[in-house]
Formats: structure tokens, sequence, C-alpha cells
């Protein structure tokens, strides 16, 4: 039985054989990038640059760093859900190697994701362009899963417009970054927790398991417990492990678990369009318009619409009739249609979540 809420100090790929298959909701892993670096990089005043310079981040050669991959992800597979998700993030010199093996081992891509860096490390050689990004690889275990997405959250979290594909988020700094007793970063590819916030935010669930194999100083575990998702860690690191279990042991959970999940409408009780007429919340006779004033129909006792335009005479439900005013073949009525509220337009489907809102 997964014993969650630990970490698990040892190396990743036996540590997740020992696991239940099928056992875990969603992954986030941060593998090593495999940085090929070639002596010291030092700034233009002489010092130097604190990068990542440590054992577990060399490799022999690509074909060692391929077979390594291959044996992580394979035992992510297995670990998974049939419906569970994977997230990796890594950076050029590795993730088009790692999207490849996902790949060859049945993984789906369902999104690659832009995380742009506001305050990113400049090139202080001036070679090349600086490096201002990072790439996250979004992927359902199966082609056909039925994968979670939190569409509404993540449109609620970007001020009500839909998320896109790049995340412009600050890296790690200040007090979030751990450090040790000389002011030395504790680990040098600490991620923000925001941006982990969004990853878990979107594709779970209260209560549900996440599980990281390269876990560091608990990034993904304290957020996971702040947004009341279970978690599980593996480190083989034990340095890594004390400071993220005093991290995690420090990190508070919301108080009111009822606030940290959004189901999809889809899953919210259905409320007929014929509910906010008979409420009174719209009367018979009132004019309904799309967003633009392009088109406009009227509002029937029964909770219907009736409009005449340009494409004939229309009646039928909110979707219907907004779908044929417009020559579409499919349209959502509750966005589509707006009414006017002393001088403003507002969607109809304000008045089916003041019901729903109700009920609950």
């Amino acid at each position: 039985m997964l014993e969650p809420n630990r970490i698990l100090l040892g190396d990743c790929v036996s540590l997740m054989n020992g696991l239940p298959a099928g056992s875990v909701d969603m992954v986030f892993a941060d593998p090593p990038y495999n940085l090929q670096l070639g002596g010291e990089l030092l700034r233009p005043n002489h010092t130097r640059v604190d990068g990542v310079d440590d054992d577990w981040d060399k490799f022999q050669d690509f074909a060692t760093y391929d077979q390594f991959t291959r044996d992580w992800l394979g035992a992510v597979r297995r670990i998974l859900k049939p419906d569970g998700s994977l997230w990796v993030i890594g950076s050029y010199h590795n993730i088009f190697r790692v999207g490849a093996v996902l790949q060859d081992l049945g993984f789906w891509i369902l999104n690659d994701i832009v995380w742009r860096k506001t305050n990113p490390m400049p090139n202080f050689r001036g070679t090349r362009f600086a490096n201002a990004h990072e790439t996250m690889i979004w992927a359902s275990r199966d082609k056909d899963a039925r994968y979670r997405f939190n569409y509404d959250s993540m449109k609620n979290l970007n001020e009500d417009l839909q998320m896109r594909s790049d995340w412009v988020l600050p890296i790690c700094s200040g007090s979030e970054r751990l450090r040790d007793d000389k002011g030395q970063k504790v680990h040098p590819t600490q991620k923000p927790e925001a941006l982990l916030y969004r990853v878990i935010l979107s594709s779970t669930r209260v209560g549900d398991v996440v599980l990281d194999p390269f876990f560091g100083t608990g990034t993904t575990g304290a957020v996971a417990k702040r947004l009341g998702r279970k978690w599980i860690g593996l480190e083989r690191e034990e340095g890594y492990a004390k400071m993220a279990q005093a991290r995690i042991d420090a990190t508070e959970e919301a108080p009111d678990p009822t606030l940290l999940d959004a189901p999809p409408k889809r899953q919210a009780p259905r409320i007929p369009f014929g509910a906010v007429v008979e409420r009174g919340l719209l009367r018979p006779g009132v004019t309904l318009y799309d967003l633009r004033k392009r088109v406009a129909a009227h509002v029937k006792a029964d909770g219907t619409l009736v409009g005449v335009n340009h494409l004939g005479n229309h009646a039928g439900s909110i979707h219907r009739v907004g779908a044929a005013m417009t020559g579409l073949p499919a349209c959502n009525g509750w966005t589509f249609w707006h009414f006017e509220d002393h001088g403003q337009l507002k969607p109809i489907d304000v008045l089916r979540e003041q019901i729903r809102a109700e009920k609950h």
C-alpha cells in the first residue's frame, strides 16, 4: 500500500520500482540537465558564477544519459495511474532527448510549456543569446488517457483569460531560496514555488498523490501540502532530504480544504436557462446580445429565445439560436449571450453561477 507524505532516500529508479503500480496521480520531474560544462564560468568582475557542477549532473556521454532517462521514465510510467500525467522540466541541454525517450516509451505529449524567466542569468561571455527560459513537457501516460486538466482554475488564475503555454515567472530568489549557514545556495536548481503551484493546480485535485523523483529541496512537496495534495519525494542526497523535510514541516496547510479545489464547470450542477427565467433573474421579453451587439434575440417565458437576422428566423435554446444566428455548427449560449445591466453587458453565465452558489 502506498504511504504518502514522506521522503524516501535512495536511487529514484529502485525506489519507484518498489512502489505499487498505478498508484500515483501526477509526477513532476526536474532531472539532471547534463549541462556538459567545461571549466569555470566567471563574471566580468572575475567572480565565479555559482552554476551546476555537482556530480549528480555529470554523465559520461549522451548514450549514458539516454539510458538513465529511459530507466527513470519507464519506472514513472509503471507507477502512474491510467489517467495520470507527467511534467518534466529541462533546458536545451536535455529536454529534447527527454522528449524523444518519453514518446518512445508510449507517453503522449499534451503541451510544451515555456517558462520565461523575468530575471534570468545573463550570458557573461557574450557568445550566445541569454538563456532566459526553460521548457516543461506535460504528457499523459497513454494517447487516449482521460487526464486531469483544471481549465477553469487556470483561466481564473489568469484573470478570466485562457492560460497560455508561455508562463512568465521569476526564478527562485530572496527568502524563498534555501541557503546554508554560510549563505550559500543549498541547491543550484531550486525551482520557484509559483511554478509548481501552477503545475499542481492545473492537473490534480485535492487528495491526489504527487510524486517527485528528483526531490531536491522539496519545492514539490511544500506546494502540494499547501494545496491539499499528498506527496512523495525521492532523493538520493541525504543533505537535500533533510533540508526538504524541514521546509515541508514548516509549511502550513490551507485551513479550509473546500477552498483548494475548483471542479470543472462540466462537473457543476446543471442549471437550465429556464431556471434563470422562472427565478426572475431575466424577465420574458428581455433582449440578449452577443458581446459586440452584432446579433440580438428575445427571451421567451419558457426559457427559449427568438431572433431574426439576415440568416433567417430563429427559435430554440440559447445554444441553438446562438449557433444559427452566427452560422456556426455549435455555440455555448451561456458565454455567447449577454444582458444589459446598468449600461454594461454581462454574460448570462453569471446568473447561472448565482443560482449554483445558492444551491451550494
